[in-house]
């Protein structure tokens, strides 16, 4: 990718920021990725490293006063250039300080904020059931009933990344009664009576993220805990920025397969110049879509239509570009690619989960579909 980062206006710290994120990626992060991918290491130390170097502050508005989502997606994106299963709990991560200040509950802000932008604690967060629910595609698992004081909430989820023992997430619940359009949103502890965590199947490639199956049963949400109440206003003004962030996880993916073909073109450049999908293309087409996606990252709350298309459009044009590129790059390097304990292999499926975790691809073109037939209308 031959975009310079200086072509974007942003604060003097996102030029120290990616310093810092490749220092730890390369030194830290990469000894670790075999063992991430074919172990199931979860790299905790890793990603408090991050937090130290402050990079899930940057999508937060305090205390600079000012977010700078150009520095949290290129962050996201060195990281998941080395470990794209790490990337993606970075952006668990970077999205739950997202939900905690804007919850504009001082009581949750005051006990967690802090501590979860610098790494001390980690967490992740449960949206898929409910987006999906929203967009018609299943219903929604976690149930609450108000009861003095907040609500009382149960139900299964059946996987929630980068959680355990002393973290957690933000998640979402339909109140039960009369409107099926009241539901509500809060921060829920691992270690809370009433919650169990239980390990899921393995993962193509996903392994290391520490996803769990989440039961809760009669679990008390007070008002401490309450993220918004009701749901759907809070998730309207966040939806754009929750997307945007887990671009930088493509973008990471397309730099490191056009690093792996660019590896062996010196020794097998003659007879892969037939391949589709060659370097020099795959690299004007990441410049391309890394452009348009930090540009969006430069008002990353706009309310409009337009803005939430573009952002839609960018986050499914990057699934598929990861799809492309990743393959290319097993293809260029053959037989040494197939190897299971290639770069190229894992980024094949690492870019599989790009496309999938939510909004996975199909779900990214039917929210398009729907905006777009509104739009003509």
């Amino acid at each position: 990718m031959n975009t310079a980062v200086a072509d974007f206006p942003a604060p003097v710290q996102t030029y120290s920021i990616l310093d810092a994120v490749r220092q730890i990626a390369s030194k830290t992060l990469a000894p670790l990725v075999q063992s991430i991918d074919r172990e199931g290491y979860y790299p905790g130390e890793v990603l408090r490293a991050l937090g130290e170097a402050g990079v899930y502050r940057h999508q937060l508005a305090a205390p600079r006063g000012d977010n700078d989502y150009v520095a949290a997606i290129l962050a996201m994106s060195e990281v998941s250039r080395v470990c794209m299963s790490t990337g993606f709990m970075t952006w668990c991560q970077d999205v739950c300080g997202l939900y905690i200040e804007q919850s504009g509950n001082s009581a949750l802000i005051q006990r967690r904020l802090e501590d979860h932008a610098a790494g001390v604690t980690l967490g992740g967060t449960a949206l898929s059931n409910p987006m999906k629910t929203f967009s018609g595609i299943e219903t929604m698992q976690l149930k609450a009933t108000p009861v003095a004081g907040g609500y009382r909430v149960s139900g299964t989820l059946p996987w929630v990344s980068n959680i355990g023992p002393g973290h957690y997430f933000g998640a979402i619940a339909q109140v039960e009664g009369n409107d099926a359009s009241h539901q509500v949103m809060f921060l829920l502890d691992c270690d809370a009576p009433g919650v169990m965590l239980r390990r899921c199947p393995a993962f193509s490639g996903m392994e290391g993220t520490n996803t769990f199956s989440v039961r809760v049963d009669n679990l008390l949400v007070d008002d401490s805990s309450l993220i918004a109440d009701p749901v759907a206003p809070y998730l309207k003004r966040i939806k754009g920025a929750f997307i945007l962030l887990q671009t930088g996880m493509a973008l990471g993916v397309v730099s490191a397969a056009i690093g792996s073909i660019k590896e062996v073109e010196s020794r097998l450049g003659h007879v892969n110049r037939f391949l589709d999908d060659r370097p020099e293309q795959l690299a004007e087409q990441a410049d391309e879509l890394t452009q348009r996606i930090l540009r969006l990252a430069a008002n990353p709350f706009d309310g409009s239509q337009e803005h939430l298309i573009g952002v839609l459009q960018a986050r499914a044009d990057g699934s598929v570009l990861a799809l492309r590129a990743s393959q290319s790059a097993l293809l260029h390097q053959g037989a040494r690619g197939y190897l299971m304990t290639s770069a190229p292999q894992r980024r094949v499926r690492e870019a599989h989960f790009v496309a999938i975790v939510t909004p996975a691809l199909k779900h990214l073109r039917l929210e398009l579909a729907r905006l777009q037939g509104l739009s003509a209308a």
